[in-house]
């Protein structure tokens, strides 16, 4: 297992573009980390509406919402970005909320779906994978053919039904109450819906290893299948998951974003990516800003995990590259 994180660590490293990948990643994650620090350093609260607020501009007080710029200056509009270091430096939004502050904030949330999300996944995957890759016969027939309809379901179509019947009421289990704000149900949503694209090459790699010699001696010596499944099926796996973490992630991050955009992932006063993209729609014609810096990061986010996971793909599996 050790041997495996090391082949792991050194695929990201002696590639530029995984090394590059890994750092802009890590570079968004302490950004989002930072939060707190910058709404505090400022003096702002991101979660609550400030219509009637007023910042420093220029050393000079002004109202975050401003005079519409249409001919007929009806309306208000938020202040637009100043891109100086400081409050209010990517501009408010129609609440007169600090962009720079939501989007940090917004971030940790679509992070922490995500990763959370890719990681229930890929467990639950394996499990599946597993089970149906080493024992074969009925048990592979039958897991196969549920990860088949599943498959046959478009995934957004699946994730928005699952999410229409919980994020009004919530789940309860018994005792258990989860509600329709918590965290818990959009990233049991995603991670559901990705589990029959994961779990398809985690059998087909189990199924590999239980036909492989180490595994037959094993098997020879008197090796009970938990054991077998624990010393030496698992660690065969982990470079196999190492390549799905990232490409899950970057799955489960735009299933969340669109998710949430549409009013059935990260619930008010929570904040996500998704969610702000959805408060600037309105002002796409006078502080486009508001979509385009959540929707940037998003991009940048998804396309720094899709090229981490083509170099762990392409060093941990160099037949698999072409395919």
């Amino acid at each position: 297992m050790e041997g495996s994180y090391r082949r792991i660590i050194r695929a990201v490293l002696t590639r530029r573009d995984g090394a590059f990948a890994a750092l802009l990643l890590l570079s968004i994650v302490l950004a989002c980390l930072s939060a707190p620090l910058y709404a505090s350093f400022n003096g702002i609260d991101p979660f609550s509406s400030d219509i009637a607020g007023t910042t420093i501009r220029n050393g000079q007080r002004v109202d975050l919402m401003q005079p519409n710029d249409n001919p007929l200056h009806l309306g208000l509009s938020p202040i637009e970005p100043d891109w100086r270091p400081g409050p209010y430096a990517l501009g408010a939004d129609s609440q007169g909320r600090d962009v720079a502050a939501r989007v940090l904030y917004g971030g940790r949330n679509s992070l922490l779906i995500a990763a959370a999300s890719a990681t229930f996944c890929l467990c639950l995957a394996a499990c599946i994978g597993i089970c149906a890759g080493y024992f074969g016969g009925w048990i592979d027939l039958i897991l196969s053919r549920i990860l088949d309809m599943l498959w046959a379901i478009p995934v957004y179509l699946f994730a928005i039904s699952l999410s229409v019947v919980t994020v009004g009421h919530g789940i309860r289990l018994g005792p258990v109450t989860i509600g329709a704000d918590n965290l818990l149900i959009p990233i049991g949503i995603i991670a559901l819906v990705y589990v029959p694209y994961a779990a398809r090459p985690l059998r087909a790699r189990a199924l590999s290893l239980s036909q492989a010699g180490f595994v037959m001696a094993a098997r020879g010596m008197g090796a009970s299948d938990w054991r077998i499944l624990w010393r030496e099926i698992l660690p065969g796996l982990t470079p196999t998951m190492a390549v799905l973490a990232p490409l899950v992630m970057a799955l489960c991050m735009l299933a969340e974003s669109a998710l949430s955009f549409l009013s059935l992932g990260v619930q008010a006063p929570a904040a996500s990516w998704g969610t702000i993209i959805q408060d600037g729609e309105g002002l796409l014609y006078t502080r486009p800003m508001v979509a385009i810096v959540p929707g940037l990061a998003i991009v940048l986010t998804v396309l720094a995990l899709n090229v981490l996971g083509n170099a762990l793909r392409d060093q941990l599996d160099p037949k698999g590259a072409g395919r």
